[in-house]
C-alpha cells in the first residue's frame, strides 16, 4: 500500500538539508555522544575500585549506574568497539527493542550494546535520554543553521550583483502600489538585501550563542555523575566541558532541567521565520513586477505555465516562495507554545511537536532560499517596458519642477498651480475614460501662462533628476554588504539546483 510522503523532501528541500535531519545523522550522533561520554569519563580517571569481572563481559543486562558502583572501569577496548559501530546502525534490532520497551533511546542503547558486547556495561553510563536526544538536537540544528547561513550569504551575493548591475536603471516607484517618485531597479533590490542582512545578523547571533546541553542528568542537577565521581564536583564540571569540546562546542548551558530550555528552539525558528518574511516580500515584488511585464523569473524552454492557457508565464517559483514562507512564519508559533507550556523540570508534550516542526521549518527555509537564489540568478529585466511605464507617469511628477522653474522666470505661482490642476485633471480623465496617452506636457507647452518651450520642458523631464540619491545609496550600501561577503568568502560559490 502506498503511503503519504513529505512534499518538503519529495519536491522542495535539498539533499544536504534532508541528510542533516536524517535517521542516519541522528542516530550516529547519538553514538558519537555515547563515545564522547565514555572517553571523557575514562580521561577523568574512572577506574575500578574493586574487582568486577562483569566490566569486560557481556552479561550485565541492567544498565543502571548505581548497579556498577565499586566496579566502574572504562577500557580503551570498549571505546574502540563503540567507535567502530558509530555508523553501523542496526535499525531492525532497534525497532524490535522499541516495540518492546516503547522507548526510543533505550531501544538504541540495547541495539548498540548488541554490536558492542565489551562496551555494553558502560554505554550511557550516568546519562538520561536527553543526553543524547537534546544534545543531538542542538548539534543537528547548528548544522542546519550553518547550511542556511551558506544559502543566505550566496543569495545576498547574487542580489548584490543584480543591484549593482541595475543601480542606474530608472524605474517607476510605488507607494500603496500607486505611482510615486521614481527610483532605480538596483535601489529597489537593496531593500530586499537589507532585509536579508537583518536576518543574517540574527542568524549569526543565534549561532554564536548556541550551547550544548551537556550531561545534566534526570532533573538537571548532575546527581548521577556526582555519584560516579564520588562527590567530586570539579570532575563533573570537567566532564561536561570535555564532552562539549569533543562535539565541537565551547560551552554548555549553565543550568537546565532535564532538557535545555525550549526557548532555544523558539529563537532558532524565529531566525527562520525572519528569513521567510524577507523572502515573502521579495516574492511579492517579483510577482508584481512580472504582472507589469517589467521582469520575468527564470522560465525554461520546455516549461509549461498553464495546462489550459499555453501562453501563460506564471511566476510559479515566486508563488512557491510565498506559499512555503507562509508555512515557516506560522510554524514559528510551535516552539513559542512549546516553551511556554513546559512543566517544572521536564514534560514530554514537546517531543512529537518538535520532531515535526523543527525539521520541517529548516527543510522549508532551505527550499525558500534555494528558490530565491535561483530567481535572482536567472531573472530577466525588460528596460524598455520599465522606461515606458516611467514615461507614462513622469509628466505628473514633473509638474512641481515645471512650476518652480516658471516661477523663477517671474510667473505667478498661484495662477500656474491652478492651470496645472486643470490640465492634470483633464489628462487623467482622458487616460482613464478614453485610454489615451498622457499629453499633459503638450498641454502645458501650449498654455501661454507658462511661457515655456518644448526644449525647456524636455530638460525638466530628464529622469535622473527624479531619482535623488538612488544610485549613490545603492553603491554605498553595497560597500557595506561587501564587507560581510568578504568576511564569509569561504561560503560563496554554491551551485544551487531546484528540483521543479
Amino acid at each position: 500500500m502506498d503511503k503519504y510522503t513529505n512534499p518538503l523532501c519529495e519536491r522542495y528541500a535539498s539533499d544536504e538539508m534532508q541528510y542533516i535531519f536524517s535517521s542516519d545523522n541522528k542516530f550516529s550522533t547519538w553514538r558519537k555522544l555515547w563515545v564522547a561520554l565514555a572517553e571523557s569519563q575514562q580521561e577523568l580517571g574512572l577506574k575500578a575500585t574493586s574487582s568486577c569481572s562483569d566490566v569486560v563481559k557481556p552479561n550485565c543486562d541492567n544498565l543502571n549506574t548505581k548497579d556498577f558502583r565499586g566496579c566502574l572501569s572504562i577500557t580503551t577496548e570498549q571505546i574502540t568497539e563503540m567507535k567502530a559501530n558509530i555508523n553501523n546502525i542496526n535499525y531492525d534490532t532497534a525497532k524490535k527493542f522499541e516495540e518492546k520497551t516503547r522507548h526510543d533511546v533505550m531501544a538504541h542503547i540495547l541495539a548498540f550494546a548488541k554490536q558492542c558486547p565489551l562496551a555494553k556495561p558502560i554505554i550511557h553510563l550516568g546519562a538520561t535520554s536527553c543526553y543524547v536526544g537534546d544534545n543531538t538536537d542542538i548539534i543537528v540544528q547548528r548544522s542546519a543553521l550553518l547550511l542556511i547561513k551558506k544559502l543566505l550569504v550566496n543569495t545576498i551575493a547574487k542580489l548584490s550583483e543584480f543591484a549593482d548591475k541595475h543601480k542606474s536603471l530608472e524605474c517607476l516607484a510605488y507607494t500603496h502600489f500607486q505611482a510615486a517618485q521614481p527610483t532605480t531597479v538596483g535601489k529597489r533590490a537593496t531593500l530586499w538585501i537589507q532585509d536579508l542582512m537583518f536576518d543574517f545578523e540574527q542568524l549569526d547571533f543565534t549561532l554564536c550563542n548556541l550551547k550544548l546541553l551537556g550531561c545534566k542528568g534526570t532533573t538537571g542537577t548532575s546527581a548521577s555523575f556526582l555519584s560516579i565521581f564520588d562527590g567530586d564536583h570539579e570532575k563533573v564540571k570537567e566532564l561536561e566541558q570535555k564532552i562539549a569540546e569533543k562535539m565541537g562546542f565551547t560551552e554548555v548551558y549553565s543550568v537546565s532541567g532535564q532538557t535545555y530550555s525550549r526557548k532555544v528552539d523558539y529563537y532558532i525558528l524565529s531566525v527562520l521565520s525572519g528569513i521567510a518574511q524577507s523572502a515573502y516580500k521579495f516574492s511579492n515584488d517579483i510577482r508584481l513586477m512580472s504582472h507589469m511585464k517589467e521582469l520575468d523569473e527564470p522560465f525554461e524552454s520546455t516549461q509549461v505555465g498553464s495546462s489550459a492557457m499555453a501562453y501563460k508565464r506564471n511566476p510559479m517559483r515566486s508563488e512557491r516562495i510565498a506559499s512555503l514562507a507562509r508555512y515557516v512564519t506560522v510554524n514559528a508559533l510551535n516552539p513559542a507554545l512549546t516553551a511556554s507550556s513546559q512543566w517544572l523540570e521536564r514534560t514530554l508534550d514537546d517531543s512529537a511537536n518538535r520532531r515535526i516542526s523543527i525539521p520541517e521549518a529548516f527543510l522549508a527555509t532551505d527550499a525558500i532560499l534555494s528558490l530565491m537564489f535561483n530567481i535572482t540568478n536567472g531573472m530577466t529585466i525588460y528596460p524598455n517596458i520599465i522606461k515606458k511605464h516611467l514615461k507614462e507617469e513622469l509628466p505628473f511628477m514633473a509638474t512641481e519642477n515645471i512650476l518652480m522653474y516658471c516661477v523663477k522666470k517671474g510667473k505667478d505661482r498661484q495662477i500656474l498651480h491652478e492651470r496645472i490642476r486643470i490640465h492634470s485633471t483633464e489628462t487623467a480623465k482622458k487616460i482613464k475614460l478614453q485610454g489615451g496617452e498622457n499629453d499633459l506636457i503638450s498641454r502645458i507647452a501650449k498654455d501661454s501662462e507658462f511661457d515655456i518651450s518644448t526644449k525647456e520642458l524636455n530638460k525638466l523631464l530628464e529622469t535622473e533628476q527624479f531619482t535623488g540619491r538612488a544610485k549613490e545609496q545603492t553603491e554605498e550600501f553595497l560597500q557595506q554588504v561587501k564587507i560581510i561577503l568578504n568576511e564569509n568568502a569561504e561560503l560563496l560559490g554554491m551551485d544551487i539546483d531546484i528540483k521543479i
